[in-house]
């Protein structure tokens, strides 16, 4: 059940769920409110924002009006499409939204839009309605002008388009927004639809053609469900690993092939915290185990797009290497961080950040996740090109030379670089990954110096990251403290989950940075590693890492228990942010594509060590 003891203007994290068309996402409240769109790309300014500003950051709301009401939310089966039930002893209402899926946006009227459907089950029921855009993170103004049965919201600069506002009911001007009041009784429907006006089409202004917006709504559910179909993955929990999926899809980019690591920017890991960073963006790291997640799920294509999108982003750079650590998702390299002083930001959580500092980080582990999703896509796809394979081999000539460098690390530290032990762990996953791939496709490849170098960085890990005193592999160099991260060493095949070394890492992980369920990264208040104040939540992604690491290691009772608790922390639509406060409440950027990925490969795995009888080899 969604959380609706919230404090005043503010709605839980978990109290929302997605819509999008693989172009922009849309959070839309339990209430009917729609708090936040960036439009008209996932990294565009906002043009509603009122998740970290009621007042100011702008909204569109859309609701009945009647006493004691409770509400459901729901996605239609196998779908992105909205569904909330409004039910009262006055009347039940149901409020459809979505944006359109369609083949061909360029030639489709309400191609880049926002659709509200409303339809009346039962009673005489008053609705309220209230767009309040607010352009360029609420700081461009705006006018809003009527065209025959639409208004058109016009902002000041070139930052974003103007967008129109149509509906089958009246509305009328109020300042710069626009509201309605109006009534339906039992079988009457209404609609509403909020995009992009093309300046070529004067129809945009025209009525709302409501024969239309019902085709767009069965050509996109007909597109979900078709695409979700093609899974080949049966087994248990597959409702979750399905919402997973469709969550993960609607953050790649329909475009550009490329990957978002969640919806939105600002959301706080601790509420009051000054963690709040902008996820809007493409990382390599989080794309790659993307690409793992769809491909354990039989999706290939998605894994084909993302190698096209990445061939054009390889560029030779002596400093930080042939990759950038995040990209924007049309693949460009500049992610300035800047903060905006105008937004209240969520709950008075402080600094409001858009772009992202750590775009100039070196992160070394990003070879190793991006040339493991290499490996896995040549081996269930097609093979790589010559002049692919070439690009590869430059890559791996400059991670030779480079891979002892201290770096930022996984966690994007802030705090100063050191030797992490999760980039050596992912430089040796590069290397073996890619002598593996050399010799199953018969690739010309220095497999000598290759070799020297992976039993080098292999010998490192095991002499200069155990800690004696710890009987546990440490988070960086020198030091005496455990790190989540290190779950993904028998993930990544590098050590056997049954090692002793191993096993007695796995206890002290449980003993230091675990909460039954719940999995912190690290622990930043005994050694400040990352550079910044305060605590965080849980990472939810180590969660699932964790339970997969139990399943490996033959402890797949408990592996399994944990696994419906982590279930249970959901919200009612199945997604998760990024991480868990202590209390069970939702915390960072939402949807978190890190999390569903992690919880995709947690299932499927301790699904197929459930129907093997418990007897599954480390080594897959």
């Amino acid at each position: 059940m969604p959380d609706t003891k919230n404090e005043p203007a503010f709605q839980p994290i978990q109290n929302y769920g997605v819509i999008g068309n693989m172009r922009s996402i849309a959070l839309v409240s339990i209430e009917g409110s729609i708090d936040f769109l960036c439009f008209p790309n996932f990294d565009s300014p906002s043009v509603f924002a009122g998740l970290l500003d009621p007042d100011k950051g702008g909204h569109l709301k859309l609701a009945p009006c009647m006493p004691d009401m409770r509400i459901k939310q729901m996605y239609l089966p196998d779908t992105n499409i909205l569904l909330t039930r409004f039910l009262s002893e006055d009347g039940v209402v149901e409020l459809t939204d979505f944006m359109p899926v369609v083949e061909d946006p360029t030639k489709s009227h309400y191609g880049h839009h926002i659709i509200r459907m409303l339809r009346v089950v039962k009673g005489d029921v008053p609705f309220e309605m209230h767009c309040a855009p607010r352009f360029n993170y609420a700081r461009s103004s705006h006018t809003a002008n009527r065209n025959q049965d639409a208004v058109c919201f016009v902002p000041e600069g070139e930052q974003q388009p103007s967008m129109a506002l149509h509906a089958t009911f009246p509305i009328e001007i109020d300042g710069n927004d626009t509201v309605a009041k109006f009534t339906l009784k039992a079988g009457e429907t209404a609609m509403l639809a909020f995009g992009e006006v093309d300046k070529e089409e004067k129809s945009d202004y025209a009525e709302l053609d409501k024969a239309n917006i019902v085709e767009h709504f069965e050509e996109t559910a007909r597109y979900w469900r078709e695409w979700i179909s093609r899974s080949n993955y049966k087994g248990r929990w597959r409702e979750m690993v399905n919402r997973s999926a469709l969550t993960l899809k609607l953050m790649c980019s329909q475009e550009y092939g490329s990957l978002i690591a969640a919806a939105t920017f600002g959301l706080p890991e601790r509420v009051g915290g000054e963690r709040n960073w902008d996820y809007r963006y493409t990382w390599l790291r989080d794309s790659a185990f993307s690409l793992y997640a769809f491909m354990r799920l039989g999706f290939v294509e998605e894994a084909s797009e993302f190698t096209r999108w990445l061939r054009q982003r390889v560029h030779e750079d002596a400093e930080h290497g042939p990759l950038q650590v995040m990209y924007r998702p049309d693949g460009n390299q500049e992610i300035d961080e800047e903060i905006l002083e105008n937004l209240r930001g969520y709950r008075d959580s402080r600094p409001v950040r858009i772009g992202n500092a750590a775009y100039q980080q070196l992160q070394l582990d990003i070879y190793g996740e991006l040339l493991d999703a290499v490996y896995l896509a040549n081996k269930y796809g097609d093979a790589i090109t010559y002049d692919g394979w070439k690009g590869i081999k430059r890559t791996m000539d400059w991670l030779e030379k480079n891979w002892r460098r201290p770096d930022e690390g996984i966690w994007e530290v802030r705090g100063g670089a050191k030797e992490f032990l999760h980039s050596r762990l992912m430089c040796w996953v590069a290397f073996d990954r890619m002598i593996r791939l050399a010799e199953k496709r018969s690739l010309a490849a220095p497999f000598e110096r290759w070799l020297k170098v992976r039993d080098e960085i292999y010998e490192s890990i095991f002499e200069e990251f155990w800690s004696e005193n710890l009987q546990s592999f440490v988070q960086y160099k020198g030091a005496e403290t455990v790190d989540a991260s290190v779950l993904l060493m028998p993930l990544m095949r590098f050590i056997s989950p049954a090692d002793p070394r191993w096993l007695s890492t796995l206890k002290a992980i449980e003993e230091r940075l675990t909460e039954d369920a719940l999995v912190y990264r690290y622990n930043n208040l005994s050694d400040n590693v990352d550079g910044l104040s305060g605590s965080e939540g849980s990472f939810t992604a180590c969660s699932f890492w964790f339970v997969e690491a139990l399943a490996r290691s033959h402890q797949v009772d408990k592996a399994r228990l944990l696994l419906e608790k982590m279930l249970g922390y959901a919200n009612h639509l199945g997604l998760y942010a990024e991480q868990l406060g202590s209390s069970g409440e939702h915390l960072g950027n939402f949807p978190q594509a890190f999390t569903h990925l992690a919880l995709i490969s947690a299932a499927t795995y301790l699904d197929k060590a459930l129907n093997d009888g418990h007897s599954l080899t480390a080594w897959r």
